[in-house]
């Protein structure tokens, strides 16, 4: 069930420094709030992906799961309740606020995974005859 896959942890590592680098400097209202988070499901699907031997739905569906739960943590102010308020880090990563958007966009970002993937999988199976 372990293994390292380069090519995963490698994405990963990219889609990890364009999330670091919205969250330092874009301060708009679309980037930030919408494509970050296709992004981070993306983020999380990857880095799973790069130490877990899962199939894609496994994954996708374990990082949709995560996702609802952490945004339902925001909707029940977990954050607050933790009394990790004054966390930059706490707030950052954990979230402040409930979105119902989020959650579309969580589905949005692991679509487009799971298009890709099969994308991926047709030229490799192409590739092999």
């Amino acid at each position: 069930m372990l293994v390292f896959n380069k090519k995963y942890f490698a994405i990963a590592v990219v889609i990890f420094m364009i999330e670091v680098a919205i969250a330092l400097f874009v301060h708009d209202s679309f980037v930030r709030p919408y494509l970050g988070d296709v992004l981070v499901v993306i983020l999380i699907y990857c880095f799973l992906k790069s130490f877990l031997k899962l199939t894609v739905l496994q994954a996708a569906a374990f990082v949709l799961l995560f996702s609802f739960t952490i945004e339902f943590l925001q909707y029940l102010n977990i954050v607050n309740a933790l009394h990790l308020e004054n966390s930059k880090i706490a707030r950052t990563v954990i979230g402040t606020s409930f979105s119902w958007i989020d959650l579309l966009t969580y589905v949005i970002g692991l679509a487009i995974v799971i298009v890709a993937e099969k994308y991926s999988l047709k030229k490799e199976v192409n590739a092999i005859r």
